[in-house]
């Protein structure tokens, strides 16, 4: 028998909507999260000078932790900063 476990400790999962998807993303601005994992940040160096290139405002943050969520205040910046957001997990 498999015994998958959920990370979250959940105990009801929480349904959520969807965001809608904007058709066109040009001009918008991008949030990259690097969530403190090791590299992750090599990563997201690369994707900013992509984006860049492309004509994308870019925007940095990082959480405190890897072992924990996004603090409230660091996600309500980003919601308020971005339009789109990319969050890099690399080891």
């Amino acid at each position: 028998m498999t015994v998958v476990l959920d990370p979250t400790n959940e105990q009801r999962p929480v349904t959520r909507q969807r965001s809608e998807r904007a058709a066109v993303i040009d001009g918008m601005t991008v949030g990259l999260l690097d969530i403190s994992k090791p590299r992750g940040n090599v990563f997201l160096d690369r994707l900013q000078e992509l984006l860049e290139e492309r004509g994308f405002g870019v925007k940095r943050y990082a959480k405190p932790t890897f072992t924990k969520p996004a603090p409230a205040d660091l996600r309500h910046q980003i919601s308020q900063e971005c339009n789109l957001v990319i969050e890099a997990l690399a080891d």
